[in-house]
């Protein structure tokens, strides 16, 4: 066949089938396009009075805000702005300033602590919270005794402490976790301690059983730990001791190894207690000998100048704090009382306004550790007032933070470096007084020997009439 002749008589058929096509394709959009235009007309509310679909009919996971919750104080029933909230021992949020805080995730639990309050914490494991959260925060101003390895482990010396407590204004106890020389006086999971020879004195039969207790009393209960004076540590990881210039390991005036606080394996074990320490029920974790050694020439693992000793010493804090934040507990550090009078770190990498990480900033006050005097009173034992007042205003000025951020420690030995006198009931009194008129969150005293009278000390809790804004060094 003519191939010119079949392309004209198939073009025809062609045209018609194409077009038919074409038609039948446009009829089955345009029914398409209406259908789809009734489906969303279909799920688009419409103006009416019925309400919206509850929101619960989302699902959780994938909602952001899913409730909110409110830190209050228990005494006064108004909102705690910028408390710390912790959600499922993981995230962490603040109160606004009406105390309001927001659920970021499905419930299980949450904590909350204020400074200047007790902590709380709620458990919904059995059921999720059927409503709004609340907790209610109690205010407290720790007034403690400090108590030593063998303190705590002694009956004896317990429970003379406890009586104090009963009989006076006290409500607080500082108890060792680590001590001086490195022990810590209870069966600890942690290996290294176990290894260096940590677990050779254990006083302390069930530490949580007798946080326990303690707090069943009424006791605000605090664990210090001993970070970078490490005996034990020292001699037996030497690659991680502080050494003099000629290699040899530096030893201080009790011949105690210090460790490097440069070193983030000394950091995770001591980090590592403090974790310990608050899953046994302590209220808050108290770091002492948070510093370097005051001795010039000494060699860490980085050259040693004043910018790297601060740079670790906050840098510790900081760790510590974000590891210790899932676990609802306060931080406290334990500072040099001349830090707050010096310019630089002191040498030892302490600075007062480098020290925000800890929740507490615990001056040691003692007047005999002041030996050189501060402005205009030159016999600190014969000016404790003063001593305690002036210093913690210094604080507060460089600092920046408010009174409400310092509990010192104050002196409950004899002197040791002026007159020899004991410190009885008025130095002692004197000191409290001046803590009180600061508006300092309460004070601590201290005997190495845990050796504690109630003279000087309040039979009932002392009234603070004197605001910090308002206080002033008198003449």
């Amino acid at each position: 066949m003519d191939l010119q002749r079949l392309k004209r008589s198939v073009t025809p058929m062609t045209s018609f089938v194409h077009t038919s096509i074409c038609i039948f394709v446009f009829c089955c959009l345009l029914l398409a396009g209406c259908n789809e235009e009734k489906q969303k007309q279909d799920t688009v509310p419409k103006a009416s009075s019925e309400p919206m679909p509850a929101a619960e009919t989302a699902s959780p996971e994938s909602s952001i805000n899913l409730g909110t919750g409110t830190v209050i104080d228990e005494s006064t029933n108004a909102p705690i702005k910028e408390a710390t909230v912790t959600l499922n021992n993981k995230d962490v949020v603040r109160t606004d300033q009406k105390g309001v805080f927001t659920l970021t995730t499905p419930l299980r639990h949450v904590g909350a602590r204020a400074h200047g309050y007790t902590r709380a914490e709620l458990n919904f494991e059995t059921s999720p919270p059927s409503g709004p959260v609340e907790l209610r925060l109690k205010p407290i101003t720790p007034k403690a005794l400090y108590l030593t390895v063998y303190g705590i482990g002694s009956k004896i010396i317990r429970n003379r402490a406890l009586d104090l407590i009963d009989k006076t204004e006290l409500n607080s106890l500082v108890i060792d976790v680590k001590g001086d020389r490195g022990f810590i006086p209870y069966p600890s999971s942690i290996p290294l301690a176990a290894s260096i020879g940590g677990q050779k004195i254990k006083l302390v039969k069930d530490i949580k059983g007798m946080v326990q207790s303690l707090k069943d009393r009424g006791v605000y209960t605090i664990a210090r730990i001993v970070v970078f004076k490490d005996d034990l540590l020292g001699k037996a990881r030497p690659e991680l001791a502080i050494k003099k210039p000629d290699g040899s390991l530096f030893k201080d005036r009790e011949q105690l190894v210090w460790v490097d606080a440069s070193r983030k394996e000394v950091w995770d074990y001591n980090i590592d207690i403090a974790i310990e320490a608050a899953k046994n029920g302590f209220d808050e974790i108290q770091f002492d000998y948070v510093r370097f050694p005051d001795r010039k020439g000494l060699v860490f693992s980085v050259p040693n100048t004043e910018e790297n000793r601060v740079k670790n010493i906050e840098g510790f804090l900081t760790e510590a704090r974000k590891r210790l934040t899932p676990y609802n507990v306060f931080i406290a550090a334990d500072i040099f009382g001349y830090v707050v009078w010096n310019q630089n770190d002191t040498h030892i990498g302490q600075k007062i306004d480098h020290l925000d990480a800890a929740d507490y900033i615990c001056l040691m006050l003692y007047p005999s550790g002041f030996h050189l005097g501060i402005p205009k009173y030159r016999n600190p034992v014969a000016n404790s007032n003063r001593i305690v007042y002036l210093s913690l205003k210094k604080a507060q000025e460089r600092s920046g933070l408010p009174a409400v951020r310092f509990r010192p420690w104050l002196q409950a030995f004899r002197d040791y470096a002026f007159d020899r006198r004991i410190f009885n009931a008025d130095e002692i009194e004197d000191q409290i007084k001046a803590s009180d008129e600061f508006g300092s969150n309460g004070w601590m005293l201290w005997n190495p020997r845990n050796v504690y009278k109630a003279e000087g000390l309040a039979r009932e809790t002392r009234p603070q009439t004197i605001k910090p804004e308002d206080t002033a060094p008198k003449a």
